[in-house]
């Protein structure tokens, strides 16, 4: 789509393609961040904990919702930089057979006061096929505007 700033609609939501968490991805989480906590890489521990299984990190789910949000290509060319993300909550656990997807919409925009460029901002949540919500947070980013 190459959304430029001044064509995002406040309000506006999309919803991502659906994705399978496995417990391979879990472990490369574990690999790649070097956080090997037994929550994450021990099933007896876990249910110990009272959790169904091995569940996924947080920043795991909030780095998939960032791709699920990708995959939609709303700004493939556009987009200038993640400027973070706020007010995360991790609402409930993510567990490995779990199919989820991304709920987001544009909640506000704003210009620059120091580039050429747009603000807006994304209310964005994690969501269990069966509708529960797993994180809630809000993304800003810069992207361009239209030449």
């Amino acid at each position: 789509m190459n959304l430029y700033f001044q064509e995002v609609e406040v309000g506006a939501s999309f919803t991502t393609p659906s994705h399978r968490i496995s417990a391979q991805d879990i472990a490369d989480f574990c690999r790649l961040t070097r956080d090997f906590h037994p929550l994450h890489t021990d099933e007896t521990y876990a249910k110990a904990q009272g959790f169904p299984g091995i569940i996924a990190h947080g920043l795991y789910g909030l780095s998939l919702m960032e791709g699920l949000k990708t995959e939609l290509r709303l700004y493939e060319e556009t987009s200038i930089a993640s400027l973070g993300w706020n007010a995360v909550r991790f609402v409930a656990p993510i567990v490995a057979g779990d199919v989820v997807h991304v709920e987001m919409a544009f909640s506000a925009k704003r210009e620059s006061a120091s580039r050429p460029a747009g603000i807006i901002t994304e209310s964005v949540r994690l969501h269990r096929a069966d509708g529960t919500l797993l994180i809630d947070a809000e993304h800003i980013s810069l992207i361009q505007k239209a030449p």
